[in-house]
């Protein structure tokens, strides 16, 4: 009755899903998905993914980097993600303040955001600010303003983010003392916003060179959805961007800072870290090794971790929240994928009446013993259906169906990539998902990390 019940809502999801979006073959079949893309590569090599859907008179423009926290080298740290808070202070030819003005006086809005391995701005806005919005990205793609004064300010504004995501929170103290413990002695062993001596000693001509080595046609994709004609999109793009010059040697750079062995796991298993905060209740993680994006295994992780973590119907929330007697306020439990690396982890918070180290104990034991007690035919089914709603949903809006190609494109240079996830996660069998549960437990390579009051009452 529960798949019946994922299938109906899948064939009305369809029903009224993104004109840029057709079904095609059967809900059992990853070919059900076909997305109406249109694909162009300047000799530049920009490359430009349109979808046409004029159900609205609206777009959505994103654009992608192959820029992120990984390819910061020492003592520059934080450099992409102070450069993102740049590219809004203004270019050449639209100076301080016309961006923001222009978006918001068509009622349209505008953001981004740096991860460890891309960095992605994005607008919405009406149909008939198309040429405008070309014309303004290409310019801040070429002459982004560093001004000291700007520069200054956002310096501040960065450092401030830091103290805010990091120094004056549990939840973010937990992930970047696991992101510094897993990852020791890698590119992701840190924070995308960067160390905070880094930040504080940053220099303008730094940054100048960091942009002018990766804010390059060739190492950048423009994404745009909505009420356009794709034929004239690329003649402007063409207009605008088609006479930027490609990076010199950037291709040879990354593939030395992509070398296996600069990623390779360091860390130390098993250990046990604790740091001392201001969190009412103690807060921990369990972190375990995982896998890069992309490779099969990942994506057998990705259902392991929901029928684990995702939702209240999860085997932990069943087992140490929703309890007649709970342990715990939440947990929850990600595969988290970068595309050179990988991290399995387990996160939650507990009850005050809960006991730190006598829990710790426990949930070591419940998770090795969840390889046997929490997969089965029926969770693993249905996380599959899950899964395929999710994909659907993802594609309702001209912003989702962006980020959605963009990011496939941008980490497997294949905005298609899409119908080889779906083949695999409906391929994954129960035996499959035990067997990448026991490889990852059994061995009992952990790092448990707490954050808890100096002078806790009833915990320790």
């Amino acid at each position: 009755m529960y798949k019946t019940i994922i299938l109906l809502l899948l064939l009305a999801l369809m029903s009224c899903s993104h004109s840029g979006v057709q079904k095609t073959g059967s809900l059992g079949d990853s070919s059900n998905l076909k997305l109406n893309v249109k694909k162009f590569t300047l000799d530049n090599g920009l490359r430009l993914l349109v979808v046409e859907n004029p159900q609205l008179p609206i777009y959505s423009y994103y654009t992608f980097f192959d820029v992120g926290g990984r390819y910061e080298s020492a003592g520059t740290t934080g450099a992409t993600h102070f450069l993102e808070h740049m590219m809004f202070k203004g270019a050449k030819k639209y100076g301080p303040h016309k961006f923001d003005t222009f978006i918001e006086s068509n009622g349209g809005s505008t953001n981004a955001y740096t991860t460890f391995d891309s960095t992605v701005y994005y607008e919405n806005l009406p149909s008939h600010t198309i040429e405008t919005m070309i014309d303004m990205e290409a310019d801040r793609l070429q002459y982004v303003l560093l001004e000291p004064k700007a520069f200054e300010k956002e310096r501040a504004v960065v450092l401030e983010e830091r103290k805010y995501r990091y120094e004056n929170s549990p939840k973010g103290q937990l992930f970047l003392a696991m992101m510094q413990s897993v990852f020791k002695g890698t590119p992701y062993g840190g924070s995308v916003i960067g160390n905070e001596l880094d930040v504080k000693n940053l220099k303008i001509d730094e940054m100048r060179k960091f942009f002018d080595k990766f804010y390059t046609p060739d190492n950048a994709i423009v994404v745009i959805v909505g009420d356009v004609d794709a034929d004239k999109v690329y003649d402007m793009v063409k207009e605008k961007y088609g006479h930027i010059k490609p990076s010199k040697d950037l291709k040879e750079f990354k593939k030395k800072m992509d070398s296996d062995e600069r990623y390779s796991h360091r860390a130390r298993y098993k250990k046990e870290i604790k740091i001392y905060g201001q969190s009412p209740s103690p807060m921990f993680t369990v972190a375990y090794k995982g896998m890069r994006i992309g490779k099969e295994e990942s994506f057998v992780l990705d259902i392991l971790s929901s029928i684990l973590g995702d939702g209240s119907s999860s085997y932990f929330n069943q087992k140490y929240v929703k309890n007649k007697k709970p342990l715990l306020s939440r947990i929850s439990v990600a595969n988290y994928t970068l595309k050179n690396n990988g991290v399995f982890f387990f996160s939650g918070e507990l009850l005050k009446r809960t006991n730190l180290d006598k829990f710790k104990g426990q949930i070591l034991r419940d998770i090795r013993k969840s390889c046997d007690e929490a997969i089965t035919e029926r969770t693993v089914q249905k996380t599959k259906n899950q899964y395929l709603v999710q994909y659907y949903g993802e594609l309702q809006s001209n912003s989702g169906v962006a980020s959605f190609i963009g990011l496939r494109e941008n980490f497997y240079n294949d905005y298609s990539f899409y119908n080889k996830e779906l083949e695999i996660y409906q391929s994954v069998t129960t035996e499959q998902v035990k067997k990448a549960c026991h490889d990852i437990f059994d061995k009992n390579e952990y790092i448990f990390l707490s954050v808890w009051d100096k002078n806790p009452k009833g915990n320790k």
